[in-house]
């Protein structure tokens, strides 16, 4: 059945005259500002009378350097819609284009001899070039972020190959949605293979069901994963794709590994990929991590004894029942432990918990009840605010946790669990994860599981930090909690 909601593939700030246009007038008016600063504030260096100059012996200069920022950011690529391209990649090459830029102003001044030119103008030009566009591009990225998480500017990706690559490309995209990529699902080797669901995303039966789903579910980019022993099958995918207009990637097969454990080398113009094994969370990686939950915590600590003492009070004032409660649950490489929160729902609540997720039909392996009977009055406003696992700071403490990382189950849904699913649990659990900043309790398992082991993948310390800075406006929304 076709999928009836297709949004526009492509947004206005996709359009090839957008950011050459907005580079051209940041251009100018960095000239114009820098002109402002140079002749009207005078900063580090006096105008004397008889150097003072208007604004028009300028334009020439503006006119070329405009030209060569065009043809320089063209021929980097700057212009293309490079999907995943990082701000300081974008930045990097707006900063040689000005150096590059710059140099040649100055070449042309010490050529010609202008009676009127500023070099040390020039320079301001420079630094106000690089701030003014690399800020376009921080507008740009924040409304392209917009745009798509309201469907716009999105692509419908389909990925072939339901093996650990094809997982891996699924993860990835899940994982960074800003990037603008939604998984609509996957085809496998064989029908077997493509039946299962990862959460939302379809499992679509074999590869030969290629044309029918490009056709069904308007399928924008399609991403081969399978290995190269099938290249005649990748051949005809390729084909089938370029008929209908489809955009097609191959994933090499190597890059199971991951990129980060692939270091590209050159042997005499032999090009050779050498696996440095690179694990992000080992050896020193871990103390920074370990030090980073510390100081925080140390930092909140007056804030969270005050919430700590008033929550324990109303959870007393409401039944006089304990203020805690611990569960068994999974940790680093399968090692139980006692995880603490505060009671948020009635005395022996567990006791009931089977039935409940008979009752509503419920996933066993991450059982979320919307509206559970079993939670208290007190329970229902600190768990919409996620108080309640607060007391996880105590394990976090005594470093059985970390502030981020997958959330930790139960043994009995790690009894559940596929050999995949176990890739979590190679890392200590954290009280916020992707899976929190990306609809919580909303997300499917097999969708938390795919961002979980991302995060084990791509760990470092700024990704620690987005995700601690987007947990706080997702709390305060109370999305997804219940």
């Amino acid at each position: 059945m076709a999928t009836k909601d297709v949004r526009p593939t492509t947004s206005w700030l996709e359009k090839p005259w957008l950011m050459p246009t907005v580079d051209a007038l940041l251009a100018f008016a960095a000239f114009g500002i820098a002109y402002f600063v140079r002749y009207e504030l005078q900063l580090i260096a006096p105008v004397l009378e008889f150097n003072r100059a208007p604004f028009e012996p300028y334009l020439p200069y503006t006119i070329v350097y405009i030209i060569w920022l065009y043809l320089n950011y063209r021929g980097s690529g700057l212009y293309k819609n490079i999907r995943g391209r990082s701000w300081l990649d974008e930045s990097y090459t707006i900063l040689n284009g000005v150096t590059n830029a710059t140099v040649v102003l100055l070449a042309i001044s010490f050529a010609f001899q202008p009676l009127v030119f500023s070099r040390l103008m020039i320079l301001y030009v420079a630094a106000i070039t690089i701030v003014l566009l690399s800020l376009a591009r921080v507008v740009r990225r924040t409304i392209q972020a917009r745009l798509r998480a309201r469907g716009i500017g999105v692509q419908r990706v389909l990925v072939v190959g339901g093996g650990e690559i094809g997982r891996s490309v699924l993860r990835t995209m899940v994982a960074r949605r800003a990037q603008g990529f939604l998984p609509i699902g996957y085809l496998g080797e064989n029908e077997e293979d493509g039946s299962v669901d990862l959460g939302r995303l379809k499992g679509l039966g074999s590869m030969d069901n290629l044309a029918s789903v490009l056709r069904e579910h308007h399928v924008d980019h399609v991403v081969i994963t399978l290995a190269w022993t099938h290249h005649d099958q990748i051949l005809k995918m390729i084909r089938i794709c370029q008929q209908r207009g489809v955009e097609v990637s191959v994933v090499p097969e190597v890059f199971q590994l991951n990129l980060k454990q692939v270091q590209v080398e050159n042997l005499d113009g032999i090009p050779l990929l050498r696996v440095n094994g690179h694990v992000p969370l080992k050896g020193s990686n871990r103390l920074i991590k370990r030090a980073m939950d510390l100081i925080l915590i140390g930092a909140m600590s007056p804030l969270l004894l005050l919430m700590f003492g008033l929550v324990a009070l109303a959870i007393r004032l409401e039944d006089n029942g304990k203020v805690f409660y611990k569960q068994r649950r999974v940790g680093e490489n399968g090692r139980e432990f006692d995880m603490i929160k505060f009671r948020s729902m009635i005395p022996d609540a567990d006791k009931l918990r089977a039935d409940l997720i008979k009752t509503h039909e419920l996933d066993p392996r991450h059982p979320k009840i919307k509206d559970d009977p079993r939670v208290t009055k007190v329970g229902r406003v600190i768990r919409k605010l996620s108080i309640d696992e607060l007391p996880n700071l105590i394990n976090v403490f005594t470093g059985q946790m970390s502030l981020v990382g997958p959330r930790p189950p139960t043994p009995d849904e790690v009894s559940l669990y596929e050999a995949w699913h176990l890739q979590r649990l190679q890392v200590k659990p954290g009280m916020t994860g992707l899976w929190q900043i990306s609809g919580r309790s909303e997300v499917p398992f097999d969708e938390m599981c795919l961002m979980d082991i991302y995060y084990i993948e791509n760990w470092s310390v700024g990704l620690d930090a987005q995700i601690l800075f987007m947990t706080i406006p997702r709390v305060l929304l109370r999305s997804g909690a219940y």
